[in-house]
């Protein structure tokens, strides 16, 4: 699509949004998580599969490198900075044989073409050199959408006293959503975190964003997500 048809998308989508809340506040939605006291980042699926180019899963160019990688960076040197735990989530597969008698993709592949990130590829699903893990971050390797979905990762959050989780990555109709609404099932305090989500179609970050925000996490800005880490080190002076 050209740079007007998007435009023209996201004027008619805004013009949806702003009447489906007036009608979601009514009711009582759009209610606010908040955050909490210690926020882990959870990066779904910032490997290069997705952020670069030529791949079945290639996500908008534009928007990564000039949004979502940049929002991350800015992320990462706050994390960092206050000692936060960071979780880089990725997605492969061991058995990519799609008539193979069994197969960790289980029936995914019958809709997606999860086949094509094979886990002897590494250079598939190792996460962008730009937004690289360091040392003390956790790289989680998942099979399904969600970051939650038979994995470690609820349990490594406990253990770290984690109460909130800010989420970012690809896609925001698929992997980014489903971590979202497993991670407020579980008890977290989901923060999506709006410049650093993305996706392959236009329209897609805008309906699931303003959906989240309605129902499973509250959407905020890099900036303000970032002010509320800075922020962190305040309070606990404030408490000492």
């Amino acid at each position: 699509m050209a740079d007007s048809d998007n435009k023209e998308l996201d004027q008619m989508l805004q013009a949806a949004f702003d009447a489906s809340s007036k009608l979601y506040q009514e009711r009582g939605f759009q209610r606010r998580v908040g955050f909490g006291k210690r926020p882990a980042l959870i990066s779904v699926d910032l490997a290069n599969a997705w952020t670069r180019p030529g791949n079945p899963f290639t996500c908008d160019q534009e928007k990564m490198d000039n949004e979502i990688i940049p929002s991350m960076q800015r992320l990462l040197k706050a994390f960092r900075a206050q000692n936060l735990p960071v979780v880089h989530v990725t997605t492969a597969y061991e058995i990519t044989d799609r008539d193979a008698p069994f197969t960790d993709m289980g029936l995914w592949h019958n809709k997606i073409p999860v086949d094509v990130v094979d886990l002897a590829d590494e250079d598939l699903w190792a996460i962008d050199s730009r937004i690289a893990p360091v040392e003390g971050e956790y790289t989680l390797l998942k099979k399904r959408a969600s970051s939650f979905h038979g994995t470690e990762l609820a349990g490594i959050l406990r253990a770290n006293d984690v109460d909130t989780i800010l989420v970012t990555g690809v896609t925001a109709c698929a992997c980014v959503r489903q971590t979202i609404c497993d991670g407020i099932a579980d008890g977290f305090r989901p923060i999506a975190v709006r410049e650093a989500i993305g996706d392959r179609v236009p329209g897609a970050v805008a309906w699931n964003l303003f959906d989240i925000d309605a129902k499973f996490g509250d959407v905020k800005s890099t900036e303000e997500c970032v002010a509320y880490i800075d922020g962190l080190t305040r309070v606990a002076a404030a408490a000492e």
